[in-house]
């Protein structure tokens, strides 16, 4: 493929892509968790102003602070929200794409900046153009939304990887350029990165120091010139995360940029319990220090029942902010502990190479066919080897991500831009060398070989986006839903309640994993607060649990004294009866598997007025 034709396939793909990205955003179906809801209510500590509430130490508000505006643009009720933010994280979705092609435009830049003239001789020339990159980028970008950065999903993770990638370009830019403009750029926007996720906090600092490093001791740029760049990118930075920053080391009492890397290392190395830990389980910290200042309040031992009314926001206190009541959980080094958690995290790393095969099966089929790396030029020696390190600053940063994830746990979505920003230099770096074309071929067969492999699997990618929108739009009509993102078993839950006479901001209770924990999105639908909650993490048969208490009407009167006006659990509709004891008097709420026990409400009236509008369609009634 000729330059002029990969132009025109490039553009004809990034036309292609927003409406079959629109497609797969509009039907992707309900893929919400607890964190997505704890960012939806601070959201709406955003739009209500309760700035108090909006500082949290596991949550950054950036994200939220979109999903706020969403809801104003698109002027959401409970019943229709998750629309409003499906079409949120297509817009962001397509600035990691925007991100994207200016982090490779910058790339290549960088490459044609520092390809020395001895390649050129010797003709050793890039084996892929700018657009061949950006072809196989995006293509790259769209396999793993598909897989890990779901528009369904209401998480930062592409805000975060959207912010970093344009970081990046403007750090490569400033690399190949001699202007000091593109330094506060980088500090912008990772800024704006650390307002969405602290983890940018460490990469901000980490990337500041190696521009500086690479400009005084690779480019041998004056000091004064190297040290104003840094000084520039970190007044920046912290001019927009340094208000943040503040305000949370003044909650926290202490400098605080965010503990949610702590936790979790206390969490996965560390092995402190992650839910429910007191002061007297000595057993499950770990090889932490725990000194809790606030924990949860234990009502009773077994089975174990907390209480969230210390933390006065969130739909579910307990993971509203975990910091809080986590507060003084300090992990302490432990090379055993280390060693084994890293050896999981390398058999991780090894199944998403093994999840993401394209990138690195089309490496091999190109060196097959006469590619070769130019990590070094022709001529290598001590003088020169600068002049071919255009590929280093990414591959570094890449790596150096992915081992702090490394350390404490590695998900799919944590790992993506690690993964760009180590493979894309490596397609860069390629080279193709003169013996194996003709002296006259200006566009010799292997590169014409690489544009065409990169070309089919770009809009083989595109063309499984688009099978999938379907198909979830088959499955969906299959269905009768009224929109994908419409989950029967919880909307009829939440009915369930509000038809009980409840809702309003109501405290009530769960009990059971499945109800409180694994999908709790109800609990926000129907437009209520879990205060009390009983603890089962392990049950299986949870209606047998409950039915082999001994101290069965000890666990109602104590979720009584709390004010609960109901306890949901989620059962087996086939084993809720009425005929035992266990089971009688559960209410199901709608056709869902979750059940509702009157505490402190009378049986409710048949037909109750319900606190939504509950219009499905994605319009709020009036």
């Amino acid at each position: 493929m000729r330059s002029q034709t990969l132009r025109r396939a490039l553009l004809a793909y990034l036309v292609l892509l927003p409406p079959i990205a629109w497609l797969a955003m509009k039907f992707s179906p309900y893929a919400l968790d607890g964190d997505g809801m704890a960012y939806m209510d601070v959201a709406d500590l955003i739009r209500a102003h309760h700035w108090a509430g909006v500082i949290n130490g596991y949550w950054h508000p950036l994200y939220p602070a979109l999903l706020a505006i969403a809801q104003s643009v698109f002027h959401t009720t409970r019943s229709n929200e998750l629309r409003a933010y499906y079409v949120l994280n297509f817009l962001i979705f397509l600035a990691s794409v925007v991100a994207l092609l200016a982090f490779i435009s910058a790339l290549v830049r960088l490459r044609r900046h520092m390809t020395p003239n001895a390649d050129q001789n010797a003709g050793r020339t890039p084996l892929l153009g700018m657009e061949a990159l950006q072809l196989l980028g995006v293509a790259l970008l769209v396999i793993a939304t598909g897989r890990e950065l779901s528009m369904a999903t209401i998480r930062p993770d592409a805000l975060l990887q959207a912010l970093m990638l344009a970081a990046f370009a403007m750090l490569l830019q400033s690399f190949a350029s001699e202007s000091l403009i593109y330094a506060p750029a980088m500090g912008f926007f990772f800024g704006l990165a650390y307002l969405t996720k602290s983890f940018a906090f460490l990469i901000a600092l980490i990337t500041i120091a190696l521009m500086m490093l690479f400009q005084a001791w690779v480019q041998k740029r004056k000091p004064i010139r190297v040290i104003a760049a840094g000084a520039l990118a970190f007044i920046v930075f912290a001019a927009i995360a340094g208000p943040y920053i503040g305000a949370l080391s003044k909650q926290k009492h202490r400098f605080d940029f965010g503990d949610s890397g702590a936790l979790n290392y206390a969490w996965y190395v560390s092995g402190t319990v992650k839910m429910h830990i007191e002061p007297s389980m000595s057993a499950d910290f770990g090889s932490a220090k725990v000194n809790l200042i606030h924990p949860e309040q234990q009502l009773l031992a077994q089975p174990g029942i907390y209480s969230y009314r210390a933390e006065p926001y969130g739909t579910y206190p307990a993971w509203f902010d975990p910091t809080y009541f986590h507060e003084r959980i300090v992990p302490v080094f432990s090379a055993s502990r280390l060693i084994h958690r890293d050896v999981r995290n390398v058999v991780l790393s090894f199944r998403y190479l093994l999840n993401h095969p394209e990138a690195w099966i089309l490496l091999i089929l190109l060196l097959i066919c006469g590619a070769r790396f130019g990590f070094t030029h022709a001529r290598t020696s001590l003088h020169h080897w600068r002049h071919s390190t255009f590929w280093l600053p990414s591959i570094f940063l890449g790596l150096a991500m992915w081992g702090i994830y490394g350390l404490v746990n590695i998900e799919e979505r944590y790992v993506t831009l690690a993964y760009l920003l180590i493979v894309l230099p490596v397609f860069a770096a390629l080279v193709h060398v003169p013996e194996l074309s003709e002296p006259t071929d200006d566009n010799p067969w292997p590169r014409r070989t690489a544009t065409a492999m990169i070309a089919v699997l770009a809009f083989l990618a595109l063309g499984e986006t688009l099978r999938v929108a379907l198909e979830n739009r088959r499955n969906e009509s299959a269905a009768g839903l009224p929109a994908a993102w419409y989950q029967p078993n919880i909307v009829e839950a939440a009915k369930g309640l509000n038809a009980l006479g409840i809702g309003s901001g109501d405290q009530i209770a769960c009990m059971g994993t499945i109800a409180c924990l694994n999908d709790p999105y109800w609990m926000r639908l129907a437009n209520v607060r879990v205060l009390t909650e009983v603890y089962n993490p392990d049950a299986k048969h949870l209606l047998e649990e409950y039915e082999g208490l001994p101290n069965r009407q000890q666990v109602e009167d104590v979720l009584k004294a709390q004010g609960a006006k109901v306890v949901v659990a989620a059962f087996d509709p086939g084993e809720m009866t009425g005929r035992t004891p266990a089971s009688a008097g559960w209410i199901r709420l709608g056709e869902s598997d979750l059940y509702a026990l009157p505490l402190n409400t009378p049986a409710p009236a048949p037909a109750a007025p319900a606190t939504l509008p509950w219009d499905m369609s994605g319009a709020a009634k009036p």
